[in-house]
């Protein structure tokens, strides 16, 4: 099948190189020329512009965002939908707020374009194991594009849980939930490490954990490999930036009157980590890391910040907090 990629950073890399690797064909565009180059030498089809992107595909086209949530992406949209026909369809695989979601499909639909929003768990591990795929949209439109979904996704990996708006509000609670996994790790590897008089080996007990153990996970194998090697973890800065889905689910908590106090306390947490360096809040910057390859701060976080605040012109070349598990 035939798909056009925009944004070509951890995710959208390496989702192209997936999808070229069970035969799909891949136009794939990023405003970093290198990036295109890297792409285009593992067999994607190279596009210096929007423009010549969805001049290579063929109606009815389907052109995947894969850039910074906010901003970027609502520029980004806007722009394909000048260039693209009725019929064709955008995906938003980044992690928009859902809302901004329900707002494209609306828009877009006056014109006959289709919206999909694809909330996509699986980090820089996804190239190899797959991605979760939590998929929004109007039935036609998925059932078209199932094949990249499948391909995408490992066995039993994909779902569409709704229509416009769902695949985003999914994974927004999925983030939240993940916020509160990675806080209660971090808290119990804390009160491992703070019983000095014990002499415990806190990575041999995440390795011990992970053989049946109630409490095995994914993110435990994570915390395993994150503290193989002390003297590395000892360079990390227990400095946790939040991507915005914890907020978003903590806000949707008091708009629907759910209580979520473990989801609250966890972002709270991390506002607190950027003030005081703890061991708790080091376990969750090196478990975001490991799985999404969020980058962890040795000194401080102002120079991340400030790629962020680049704006739409840079975005499109990086993913930063807006894609994939950006928890």
């Amino acid at each position: 099948m035939q798909l056009g990629m925009v944004g070509l950073g951890r995710m959208g890399g390496n989702m192209t190189e997936r999808l070229i690797e069970h035969g799909h064909d891949v136009v794939a565009f990023d405003r970093n020329p290198d990036t295109v180059a890297a792409a285009a030498s593992g067999g994607a089809k190279p596009a210096e512009t929007l423009e010549s992107l969805v001049a290579q595909l063929t109606a009815p086209r389907a052109v995947w965002v894969m850039v910074p949530a906010g901003a970027p992406t609502a520029a980004t949209i806007a722009s394909l939908a000048d260039l693209l026909e009725p019929g064709d369809t955008i995906i938003d695989g980044g992690n928009s707020r859902y809302t901004d979601g329900q707002r494209h499909s609306a828009t877009l639909k006056e014109r006959g374009l289709f919206f999909v929003d694809a909330g996509v768990s699986g980090g820089v591990w996804g190239l190899k194991n797959g991605y979760c795929l939590m998929v929004g949209g109007d039935a036609e439109a998925v059932g078209r594009l199932e094949p990249i979904f499948v391909d995408l996704a490992p066995e039993d990996g994909y779902a569409h849980v709704g229509p416009s708006g769902a695949g985003h509000y999914t994974k927004m609670i999925h983030n939240g939930i993940e916020y509160g996994m990675l806080q209660a790790y971090a808290e119990g590897f804390a009160l491992l490490e703070a019983a000095e008089e014990l002499q415990l080996d806190v990575h041999a007990i995440a390795a011990l954990w992970n053989h049946g153990s109630v409490v095995r996970s994914w993110l435990l194998e994570l915390t395993e490999m994150a503290l193989e090697n002390p003297a590395e973890f000892s360079q990390i800065k227990g400095v946790v930036e939040d991507s915005g889905e914890g907020r978003w689910t903590v806000e949707e908590s008091v708009q629907r009157a759910v209580s979520a106090p473990v989801i609250a306390a966890s972002l709270f947490a991390r506002f607190a980590s950027r003030d005081n360096e703890k061991f708790a809040a080091r376990i969750v910057a090196a478990l975001r890391n490991e799985f999404g390859g969020h980058k962890f701060f040795t000194e401080s976080p102002a120079a991340e910040r400030a790629e962020e605040a680049a704006g739409p012109q840079a975005a499109l070349s990086m993913e930063g907090a807006a894609t994939d598990d950006g928890a």
